[in-house]
């Protein structure tokens, strides 16, 4: 390598194991080649493994950053604790609790009555663990206002309302205000993990998001959403979002016509896919509106028949899926699930093998954000408690480091940059030693 550069990393490791280094110029990679010369500020990777920065394909940004101000009951097992929980957190009365991983086993979905109980002197609302229900007390129902109050609003006998709303985000954010939660520590936090490129899978994202979102964090940035929101400054535009619910489907003519609005628009479609009914309905959707195009999306396809690789294949469709759900529900699937069903679970290597491109996200904060959760359960495909679900289904290091990858390492393209060590053994977590983005360092150990 020759000339003067803004950056330079010596010492490091290809993917392969060969001795490399990189120059950096105005952000983009502009040497790889063996160590020696060139001019520059120096970085000595001392042999760590350097690659492409990591892209979580999928989360909700505003939703993980608030989990991290928000009481955490996902390790809550029964009522006992959660209301301990609940109550060592509350701080001053009259304040609200926000709360966030109940799990329904604990004593089903609670109404305004059983959450009185809990926490009384508060208002508190608790989001269940799919992330579909705000639960609210009494305290947290007279801070709505006045009705009429949407559909997504549940009501008792009484025709008041019960506590539940279901698929009301932001109809609810409207309603109680408060300020945004801070995107910061999410971002750095994103950024010692070698998270250098978001994906925000909100489906209700329009101008007011794209306002919060963009430039808040160093990591690059595209958004899903409504056909609404348009292109702008800070952020890569993504398709239009489909937030398809089975148990509340509209007519496939509907959706259909949402399919062809996003083309007028040039814009790809990308459809929540949870349950095989939604995916059969979405293909449905896709056929009635002309059929798929390169870059339309299965956003989950957590159960996806083996019939249908084929069909998703043809189609051109990229599944976006979560291994690190086979880490963090595997246990929770094994006990609820027959052992056939599992075979479609989050289906990976029969999915690549058929020919089907994949990507991967955290659905964070459903799922875990750290994304070497999810690259190591697509290598080993085990739950928590070591179980193994899908075997067939594991890939290799380098086909589950490319679910995540920003792209290549070729001479031209964007610094989005880590210096990394994943460890063979399994009990052993990856660490990263540095993160570029553009060609700045964003993260240092």
């Amino acid at each position: 390598m020759t000339g003067r550069f803004d950056l330079l990393i010596r010492n490091a490791r290809d993917a392969r194991g060969r001795g490399t280094s990189i120059g950096i110029r105005e952000g983009r990679i502009a040497a790889i080649g063996p160590d020696g010369g060139g001019k520059g500020p120096e970085y000595d990777a001392r042999g760590r493994t350097v690659g492409a920065g990591l892209h979580d394909h999928h989360l909700h940004l505003l939703a993980t950053a608030a989990r991290m101000e928000s009481v955490d009951l996902s390790a809550c097992r029964t009522a006992d604790d959660a209301i301990a929980r609940l109550r060592a957190k509350a701080g001053p009365p009259g304040r609200w609790v926000r709360a966030i991983g109940y799990d329904e086993r604990i004593a089903g979905l609670p109404d305004r009555r059983l959450l009185d109980a809990w926490l009384p002197d508060h208002p508190l609302r608790i989001q269940d663990r799919t992330g579909g229900y705000w639960l609210l007390n009494g305290a947290g129902i007279a801070k709505l206002g006045e009705p009429p109050f949407p559909p997504c609003v549940e009501r008792g006998a009484d025709g008041r309302p019960n506590g539940r709303i279901r698929r009301g985000d932001a109809w609810l954010r409207e309603r109680i205000g408060g300020a945004p939660p801070s995107l910061a520590a999410l971002g750095a936090t994103l950024a010692r993990r070698g998270v250098t490129g978001l994906t925000d899978a909100g489906a209700a994202n329009g101008a007011a998001e794209a306002r919060l979102l963009s430039g808040a964090m160093p990591q690059r940035l595209t958004l899903m959403g409504t056909e609404s929101l348009s292109a702008g400054e800070g952020y890569a535009l993504g398709p239009v979002k489909l937030l398809l619910d089975e148990a509340d489907l509209p007519p496939v003519e509907t959706v259909a016509a949402r399919i062809a609005a996003a083309r007028s628009l040039g814009r790809n479609v990308a459809a929540h896919c949870v349950t095989l009914g939604e995916l059969l309905f979405y293909l449905e959707a896709l056929a009635q509106a002309g059929g798929s195009q390169p870059g339309d999306r299965i956003e989950h396809g957590a159960m996806i028949a083996e019939s249908l690789i084929g069909d998703i294949a043809a189609a051109g469709l990229t599944v976006v899926t979560q291994p690190n759900f086979i880490h963090d529900r595997g246990d929770r699937y094994r006990a609820r699930m027959d052992a056939d069903e599992r075979g479609d679970l989050y289906r990976l290597g029969s999915l690549l093998r058929g020919g089907v491109r994949m990507l991967g996200g955290s659905d964070a904060p459903y799922g875990d954000p750290d994304p070497w959760v999810a690259i190591r359960a697509a290598t080993d495909r085990r739950t928590r408690d070591g179980a193994v679900i899908g075997g067939g289904e594991a890939v290799d290091r380098a086909a589950a480091l490319a679910l995540y990858r920003t792209g290549p390492l070729a001479v031209g393209a964007p610094a989005d940059l880590i210096l990394h060590d994943w460890p063979d053994d399994p009990a052993a977590p990856a660490t990263i030693d540095l993160t570029l983005i553009g060609g700045q360092i964003v993260w240092q150990s």
